[in-house]
């Protein structure tokens, strides 16, 4: 299976911002998991990460054509009001699974809100970093 993780603005900060709520695993850390897990699953996991919204719907839009048969993506931010992404993500009929780290619905009233949640198949968070391996599953079970 053909994997696709997206991590949006700020994932390659972890380990450095906001520790007591992300973490002290550095984002190379997260992709070594990641890549770990594809390893042991046998099948082709990329991890791309992007600050720019535009170079994220790029890259959703891309997957249509190079045979990704699952997507991971952890918007960061844009998750709240992206409807671009949102749409992008809406456009591929491959699964989808939308993660974060933290609990988004234990924190500020802005981060309750997901306008790419619809756009999923899933969605997990609080799980730590262990919900990339779970969206993993999620993808690999479909």
């Amino acid at each position: 299976m053909k994997i696709l993780v997206i991590n949006g603005p700020n994932l390659n900060f972890l380990g450095i911002r906001e520790r007591g709520i992300y973490g002290t695993t550095d984002y190379n850390g997260l992709v070594e998991m990641i890549q770990q897990k594809g390893r042991e699953c046998g099948c082709q996991i990329e991890v791309f990460q992007s600050n720019h919204e535009g170079a994220i719907i790029d890259r959703i839009q891309e997957a249509y054509f190079d045979g990704t048969e699952g997507i991971v993506i952890n918007p960061g931010a844009f998750t709240h009001y992206s409807y671009a992404i949102r749409d992008a993500l809406a456009s591929i009929t491959v699964c989808k699974v939308e993660i974060h780290i933290s609990d988004i619905t234990a924190r500020e009233e802005f981060r309750k809100i997901s306008v790419t949640k619809e756009a999923c198949d899933k969605q997990i968070y609080g799980h730590g970093l262990d919900g990339y391996l779970e969206a993993i599953d999620f993808l690999l079970a479909k």
